[in-house]
């Protein structure tokens, strides 16, 4: 695989199933963990989008 090209969308993929496995595992610190994982996706699209422009 090419990873200098699929490399980071792979990782955000990655970080994104933990995220909802992790938000349907439990409470506490899961939701934590789930609130990271998920929102590195979200910071990375708006760092990226906002650059742009």
């Amino acid at each position: 695989m090419n990873w200098k090209l699929w490399g980071m969308p792979v990782l955000l993929g990655i970080s994104t199933a933990i995220g909802l496995g992790s938000a349907l595992v439990g409470d506490g610190w899961w939701d934590a963990v789930s609130a990271l994982a998920l929102g590195a996706p979200v910071a990375a699209g708006i760092y990226f989008g906002w650059r742009r422009t």
